[in-house]
């Protein structure tokens, strides 16, 4: 596939703490990444939100949204992305409002179900269940505040975003199973996959949603279904630096996966075989060939191959990456390695 046929190529970001470093140190990583990001060319620059975690500093995403997008320019700063059981809708409004009255239309609102933590945590932040039904509402009232005052939908609805009414952010719905894609569909919402770290059931939500997708729904921001896929991917000069970069993220898949987080380790087979001999993991069983495909690892040329295949093979519109490495100059240079291999025109 030639550079200029390829997809918009955005980044995923949770401002990783590395050991022997600070949270300060990881959200001036993550401010530099986000200005380097810019100066690519990458479509967008988002971030999660995670509470509770000694691995992620991003727990307040909008407050870190408001820093990124005052030392940007032109990049499209948004969630990937606001876990809504955990917030009331007029403040994301409200929140979401007033970043898109200061830094204009280049700020995107993605939203999830999931609380991005562990349960103890979750029921101390938790306002509400999560369920399907009380979700799909509450998406449905954040682009209706976030809209023209007098547009379908507001009936009924007697509070008011301000900042946020009329600013029109572009909603995104976040998932890892059907019942995201379903939700996006009846709301005629683009839809973001969480295929990096939950890829199984990646073929029956987009055709869920595609199949689904309504786009007379008076909530619909789009025409046509817009999908989008989240990919790990490390790039290095050579295969066997990018392993070996890897397995800083696969110790933290294993310290995630087995209740032991932990900042981001440096790279090292020995580390790995420590930490699998620690204590026994409680993983979920995935489909290796599934989680491996959502994982691109190599040469620029290489993970370029491979990205290719999955957007042809899943017919993607754009695709979000995120990269986990103990160095945080060697983050950002696999971004810069990946960009001039896609082909991304620089700003």
């Amino acid at each position: 596939m030639s550079p200029n046929a390829r997809i918009p190529l955005s980044i995923l970001d949770l401002a990783p703490v590395s050991a022997g470093s600070s949270a300060v140190d990881a959200l001036r990583d993550s401010t530099l990444l986000a200005q380097e990001a810019e100066r690519l060319g990458y479509h967008r620059f988002w971030m999660a939100e995670h509470h509770g975690s000694v691995t992620f500093a991003s727990s307040a995403t909008s407050v870190l949204l408001a820093h990124i997008a005052s030392h940007t320019e032109s990049i499209r700063v948004g969630s990937g992305g606001v876990m809504l059981p955990n917030h009331a809708p007029l403040m994301v409004a409200e929140h979401y409002g007033t970043l898109a009255t200061l830094y204009g239309d280049r700020i995107d609102l993605g939203l999830g179900r999931a609380p991005g933590t562990d349960p103890v945590t979750a029921a101390a932040l938790q306002r509400g269940s999560g369920d399907l039904r009380d979700f799909a509402t509450d998406v449905a009232d954040l682009v209706t505040l976030l809209g023209d005052r007098e547009a379908p939908g507001r009936d009924g609805l007697r509070v008011r975003a301000l900042p946020g009414e009329g600013t029109h952010v572009p909603l995104w719905m976040l998932g890892s199973s059907l019942g995201g894609a379903q939700v996006a569909a009846v709301l005629g919402l683009p839809f973001s996959f969480a295929s990096h770290f939950a890829p199984d059931a990646i073929e029956q939500a987009f055709e869920v949603y595609r199949s689904g997708f309504s786009a007379e729904a008076h909530t619909a921001q789009i025409s046509e279904p817009h999908v989008m896929a989240g990919v790990n991917v490390i790039c290095a000069p050579t295969t066997e630096e990018a392993t070996h970069l890897a397995t800083t993220a696969r110790a933290m898949r294993t310290r995630i996966m087995s209740g032991r987080s932990a900042p981001l380790d440096p790279p090292g087979e020995d580390m790995l075989q420590d930490l699998r001999g620690a204590s026994p993991l409680r993983m979920p069983q995935r489909s290796s060939a599934l989680e491996t495909s959502f994982t691109a690892i190599g040469t620029p040329e290489e993970v370029v191959t491979q990205l290719d295949t999955l957007v042809d093979r899943y017919d993607l519109d754009e695709l979000i990456v995120t990269t986990y490495t103990w160095d945080p100059q060697l983050r950002r240079r696999s971004y810069e390695l990946l960009a001039d291999a896609w082909g991304l025109t620089p700003r």
